[in-house]
């Protein structure tokens, strides 16, 4: 018995078999209007015989009974065939399934007659919409698997109407509120988007399809289960679209914004909902279940692909909904769900489109920049994180102006935090440091990113940068009217801030050759902030030539100011000085003594200064040393020494024992390393007659916290 009883039967065949049916019937009314014997029995009997075996002629199969002036019958064998094929898959009973041979024979059938695919679609889908609207649901499902077995048959160029049929079902499936509805409609979708198509599509679109599984990823439903079972049919269908449009140049479309601004956020949504996320951002390989039952995990791996696939023209649409995203979550404090999806990012798509992302995270910060510091410092960690992960080189051809949008951000978070101080009241002062503490975060942050950016740099780039940001370094006694408004401890912030981005920058620099490394346009700056009368400021500039003149990494074994015993056991690198850099001393070596000289009487240095002077004399003598220079050094340590003795400038006690224990430290270096016997024996001898007489004049006794002796006027044991 057919499924849907007799209400089939008012469903008349197509237009061809009527109008074929309508002329042997005519034909036939004409014999009977001039035939009296058809007024019979049997000449009814004759009348119904001659329709057969007329209709038998025809395309359609002969009718067991006709309907004519009110006599009506059973008319079912007048139906096309496709059609009866397609009745004769349902089961009396839906939970008996699809009927399996007759599922052969209506594939057997399509196959063989491909040009029927889209009639046999068009009487599916209609089935299918009066079925969903009757809420037979079992006939549903049986209409979804014959569907998908029809697809996996087929592949031929009549698929393309059966194609349209079949996703408008799907679509009718997904408008349904009924949540298994919604899961088998995205399985047939899944199912589709696996298969390849021999040529591409022209006029299918799937923004619907997008909105729908969009809108499934954000579900709500009360029951938990079902809820998931929604979002992760949801992810998979806007994984099933990536799949079946992404790889098609014909299908772009899916990489314009409205379609972007809905997929990234429906998949970033659920990985912000995992209650345990691999906060790394590497490929992680859970199990099969686990992917396809948790939507966090699932909605990764497609947010994965569809990074992968993204091409040079298409990544800042794929990263502006994200950044949108953190945004309106407020996801950038705290920012550890912001960092690990830029470390998805960055570790999904391609190295040459790196410098994309980095430039989308620049802009993003300048839109941010009268945020709170908290946001902005989760910014620009993120940024930290990209840059980390970068590629060598992979910055991009605008280096300077990547380095002029962090630079700018420093100087506005120097002028947040000092910009109030003339403002501040009693009343404000705790909440005021709290600003500042929340500023220094956002400017080591930068200063940090400025270092990773120049680790990534080639050495002519990274030359070209450090000329910059020395530019940017405010060096001028008098304010500008730039600084004028943050008064002299702001300048000083600012000062400090660009010059600790130097040594980022610095770190690792190998230059070939000094002149190369210390051009005159960066060097006369960096020796006039040498001057300043302030300890910090010069203890930076001295870091930055560490990282300039060790090109053998030696300054690790340098490490504090101290009598050296055996200089040899130490084992420094060193080669023969190149012309070019004896060339550079006889030009700048000068400039390079007297400022050393006139930074060892500074009334403010402290230990560490005089730790670091000593350092950039050993340096200077393993790096770039011949006799000249050692000449040149042995005079300067003996001006020193000098300078102390005659105390002609009044210099403070601690700084005059300091500068003798500077002399003598590096004195005792330079004769081990020249290897000059008398020279070694007469340091030597000296070096005991103070220990015994004035150990305050040595390294090891006068930078102790309470050294007992540097308020003794009194300094013999000279050197000279």
């Amino acid at each position: 018995m057919h499924p849907e009883g007799h209400s089939s039967h008012l469903l008349g065949p197509s237009e061809d078999a009527v109008a074929k049916c309508l002329k042997c019937i005519f034909f036939l009314l004409f014999l009977y209007s001039y035939l009296p014997w058809l007024n019979s029995i049997a000449g009814w009997a004759a009348f119904h015989v001659s329709c057969v075996i007329v209709l038998s002629f025809t395309e359609y199969p002969p009718p067991c009974c006709v309907c004519l002036s009110g006599v009506c019958g059973c008319c079912g064998p007048l139906r096309p065939r496709y059609k009866r094929l397609v009745d004769n898959i349902f089961p009396e009973d839906p939970k008996d399934g699809l009927v399996k041979s007759d599922m052969e024979k209506l594939t057997f059938y399509a196959v063989s007659a491909p040009e029927k695919l889209d009639r046999i679609g068009a009487y599916l889908a209609e089935r299918l919409t009066r079925d969903v609207l009757r809420h037979r649901y079992g006939y549903v499902v049986i209409a979804m698997e014959a569907l998908d077995q029809l697809l996996m048959a087929c592949h031929s160029q009549s698929i393309k109407p059966f194609v349209e049929s079949f996703l408008h079902m799907v679509a009718k499936l997904l408008e349904s509120q009924e949540p298994d509805l919604q899961v088998l409609g995205t399985n047939s979708f899944v199912k589709f988007a696996n298969i390849e198509e021999d040529t591409p599509s022209y006029h299918r679109r799937y923004d619907f399809f997008v909105s729908q599984f969009s809108a499934m990823c954000h579900s709500t439903h009360e029951d938990i289960e079902t809820r998931t079972r929604i979002r992760v049919a949801g992810i998979r269908g806007l994984q099933g679209v990536v799949r079946k449009t992404v790889n098609d140049e014909l299908q772009a479309i899916i990489w314009e914004p409205q379609h972007m601004d809905k997929l990234i956020p429906s998949m970033l949504f659920n990985m912000q909902e995992a209650d345990e996320f691999d906060r790394t951002g590497h490929p992680s390989s859970p199990a099969g279940t686990e992917r396809e039952e948790n939507p966090a995990v699932l909605a990764e791996s497609c947010f994965r692909e569809l990074l992968g696939r993204a091409a040079y023209g298409n990544m800042n649409n794929a990263v502006r909904p994200v950044l949108v995203h953190l945004d309106n979550h407020h996801l950038w404090d705290p920012n550890e769900f912001a960092v690990s999806c830029f470390r998805i990012i960055m570790y999904s798509i391609q190295a040459q489109h790196s410098h994309h992302v980095i430039q989308q995270v620049l802009s993003h910060l300048d839109t941010h920049n009268k945020d709170t510091p908290r946001v902005r410092a989760g910014i620009v960690q993120v940024l930290l994180e990209t840059v980390a992960i970068a590629a060598k080189g992979s910055v991009g051809p605008t280096v300077l102006e990547v380095f002029n949008t962090l630079l700018k951000h420093l100087r506005m978070s120097v002028d947040f935090e000092m910009g109030g101080d003339s403002r501040r009241t009693s009343s404000a002062s705790v909440v005021s440091r709290t600003k500042e503490s929340e500023e220094r975060i956002v400017q080591n942050a930068i200063i940090q990113t400025i270092g990773f950016f120049g680790g990534n740099l080639p050495d002519y780039q990274r030359a070209e940068v450090m000329m910059f940001i020395m530019g940017k370094v405010p060096v001028d006694e008098a304010p500008s009217l730039d600084t004028a408004k943050i008064g002299q401890l702001g300048m000083k912030r600012i000062q400090m801030m660009l010059l600790s981005s130097l040594i980022m920058v610095t770190s690792g620099f190998k230059a070939k050759t000094m002149s190369a490394a210390l051009p005159p346009p960066f060097l006369d700056p960096l020796f006039s902030v040498s001057l300043m009368e302030d300890s910090e400021l010069r203890q930076l500039v001295l870091e930055i030539l560490h990282n300039i003149i060790d090109r053998h990494d030696n300054r690790a074994k340098l490490r504090g100011i101290r009598i050296i015993p055996d200089v040899a056991a130490l084992k420094f690198k060193r080669e023969k000085i190149s012309k070019q850099d004896v060339s550079f001393m006889k030009k700048h070596g000068q400039q390079l003594y007297r400022h050393i000289y006139l930074g060892c009487k500074e009334e403010d240095n402290v230990h560490k200064n005089f730790e670091l002077l000593f350092t950039a004399l050993a340096l200077i003598t393993i790096e770039l040393a011949n006799e000249e220079v050692v000449i040149d050094l042995i005079r300067l340590a003996i001006a020193l020494q000098d300078m102390s003795l005659a105390n002609e400038e009044n210099m403070p006690m601690f700084i005059r024992c300091s500068i003798m224990a500077l002399v003598a430290a590096y004195l005792n270096f330079l004769s081990q390393m020249i290897a000059n016997p008398p020279f070694c024996q007469y340091v030597g001898k000296v070096l005991e007659m103070r220990n015994l007489e004035a150990p305050y004049l040595l390294p090891e006794h006068v930078f102790r916290e309470k050294c007992p002796y540097v308020r003794r006027l009194f300094l013999p044991c000279s050197l000279g």
